[in-house]
């Protein structure tokens, strides 16, 4: 009997023994449980982490070469505005450059056009015959012209001094004489030998030399020299 109770002691007390292997087993178990899956969830989340870095890494190149291709179009733009820029410059002068050329040009040929004319009326002198022996040359030329009037309608000659039609006559005297009115003697201014001719003596105001100066009525354009006899003397002094 005692030995059933001895046995029945021992049986319990490994029983216990037992049991405390398995709840430190069945602790141990639970506790890799947990690391592993502490571990499992960790490396998860830092290859998620690593995974979603080099998407970042490609958007910040991206963006960086989204940035650089900016800016090399912007200093394209930037050049090419530049190269315009002087294109439309050079042109611009060139095109100045062409406007002097031209404008010299045409000055040039305005000039070789005026020398021509002058030596033109200087050719068209032309050498008449004397009226009387005090004359010491006697001269036309082409190229006079009538000195304008201010007068209208049916032209009748006015020997009347200080009249508009006797203004007019000495401004042509003076013109066929090639001398100044300013200041001009005239000592005598008649008829020419008709109603539309008349003839006068006039000098410069030092009286340096005296001229005969033979002028004509042009309807609407006013009188005209057509000859000069340069006096040896002043016959009408």
């Amino acid at each position: 009997m005692a030995k059933d109770r001895y046995s029945s002691r021992v049986a319990k007390r490994k029983d216990k023994k037992v049991n405390k292997v398995y709840n430190i087993l069945i602790t141990v178990v639970v506790l890799l449980i947990v690391v592993v899956g502490a571990v499992i969830f960790t490396g998860g989340n830092d290859d998620k982490t690593t995974s979603n870095d080099p998407q970042t890494s490609s958007d910040t190149a991206n963006n960086s070469n989204s940035n650089d291709n900016n800016d090399a179009a912007s200093k394209e733009d930037e050049d090419s505005a530049a190269t315009d820029s002087e294109d439309d410059q050079a042109n611009k002068e060139e095109s100045d450059e062409e406007k002097e050329s031209d404008a010299d040009k045409e000055t040039s040929d305005d000039k070789d056009s005026a020398d021509a004319e002058d030596e033109k009326k200087e050719s068209e002198i032309k050498e008449e015959t004397p009226s009387d022996s005090n004359v010491e040359e006697a001269y036309s030329d082409s190229a006079w012209e009538p000195v304008g009037t201010e007068q209208s309608g049916d032209h009748v000659t006015q020997y009347e001094k200080g009249s508009v039609d006797w203004q007019e006559m000495e401004k042509a005297l003076a013109y066929g004489a090639g001398i100044s009115q300013e200041g001009m003697n005239v000592y005598w201014l008649g008829n020419g030998g008709s109603p539309d001719t008349a003839v006068g003596t006039i000098s410069p105001s030092d009286n340096s030399s005296t001229y005969r100066v033979y002028i004509q009525w042009v309807d609407g354009e006013g009188w005209k020299p057509t000859k000069v006899e340069k006096l040896k003397t002043n016959d009408k002094n």
